[in-house]
């Protein structure tokens, strides 16, 4: 395969891991989002009630799922008058970033936005296609010249900064996306995990008016309900564009197993599990960020999301063997965007136990 993939970025850390392995207390690995608590029962109940599935299951998704879905981003996020055919579920969100400009047909002679501290999937996924990957994040950032944007991605609360695009940041994407004939994709995963700033969809009325023309937001499972295993994720929003891609994943075999489907559509109907699990991430970042500031770091944006975005003005792997010295793991900024934008900074998740983040914090205490 002729494709300028970068190399695995992880595979970077395990000197840093090596070191933060050999801390007498053991490790804290708060490198990886990676959810750490149990899979709610809930899921565990639905999923065994379908175990018996012995025929293909519908890469639509059933009936029950898609009514779940679309009457979640109601409730929700007031996301109205969508209908459960606009509504199609993923194997886990980050298979769609990576193939959605596949899925659309992208190639070389088109371009894909994303922002500049991001996600790396969202650049691979462009380069899988044999299309232009440009950062930016606004419209005001993009050169005239660039070429045809095809595909914009847009990410609230951010992976990694922890960042929420208020309405009108949104609403200036949407209207620049629907001038120039582009997609606008809005990564939404973390949303459910709002501190200091209320995440807002791009389905909302106050971001997209009365229409989610060329619009389509990406919503998973993975760690609102610690259903990362599952790889349960879906799209939503554009009922044509969703249509299209529903042809197309048809044509490849990319189908949700049918008891997923059934886990899935029971999480979706329920309010109660997520509240348990944000108010898990809550007391844990409520113990983790003072115990930063307090060692020097200042964190910037964080104000929502799994994340907390950190800097003490270094290099982001000097800080990354500062805090291996200490058995803690972090994510150097480099793995996110250019070192000129990233790269003082780190990234510390509030997936581990409550014990390894109070030993975390202890140990940046002392």
């Amino acid at each position: 395969m002729n494709r300028a993939l970068p190399d695995f970025p992880w595979d970077t850390l395990a000197e840093a891991a090596q070191r933060a392995r050999a801390h007498p207390d053991g490790l804290v690995d708060l490198s990886v989002g990676t959810p750490v608590d149990p899979t709610p029962e809930l899921a565990q109940r639905a999923l065994a009630a379908a175990a018996d599935a012995p025929g293909y299951p519908q890469t639509a998704g059933t009936p029950e799922l898609r009514r779940a879905m679309a009457s979640w981003l109601s409730r929700r996020w007031g996301a109205r008058d969508l209908a459960p055919e606009a509504c199609l579920p993923v194997l886990g969100t980050k298979e769609l970033v990576g193939w959605l400009p596949t899925l659309l047909g992208l190639g070389p002679a088109d371009v894909v936005v994303f922002p500049r501290a991001a996600y790396p999937t969202y650049r691979v996924g462009a380069l899988m296609a044999g299309a232009r990957a440009v950062a930016a994040d606004h419209p005001d950032e993009l050169d005239p010249g660039v070429g045809p944007v095809r595909l914009v991605w847009v990410n609230s609360p951010s992976n990694p900064t922890g960042e929420v695009l208020d309405a009108e940041r949104l609403g200036a994407w949407v209207r620049w996306c629907r001038e120039h004939g582009a997609v606008l994709a809005s990564d939404e995963c973390y949303g459910e995990l709002g501190w200091e700033a209320e995440p807002v969809s791009v389905l909302h009325p106050s971001v997209c008016g009365a229409s989610s023309e060329g619009l389509l937001a990406l919503h998973s499972l993975s760690k609102r309900s610690n259903l990362a295993g599952y790889r349960a994720g879906f799209v939503a929003g554009d009922a044509a564009l969703v249509g299209a891609l529903l042809a197309v994943r048809k044509h490849l075999g990319m189908i949700m197993p049918a008891p997923v489907q059934a886990a899935m559509t029971a999480l979706l109907d329920d309010d109660e599990e997520i509240a348990a699990q944000r108010e898990r991430y809550r007391r844990r970042r409520a113990l983790l960020r003072p115990a930063l500031e307090a060692a020097g770091y200042r964190l910037d944006h964080s104000t929502a999301g799994l994340y907390l975005w950190a800097t003490r003005g270094e290099d982001a792997r000097a800080t990354v063997d500062r805090l291996a010295d200490l058995g803690i793991l972090v994510a150097p900024g480099d793995f996110y965007g250019e070192p000129e934008v990233t790269g003082q900074h780190v990234r510390i998740a509030l997936t581990a136990t409550d014990e390894r983040v109070a030993a975390a914090a202890e140990r940046l205490g002392a």
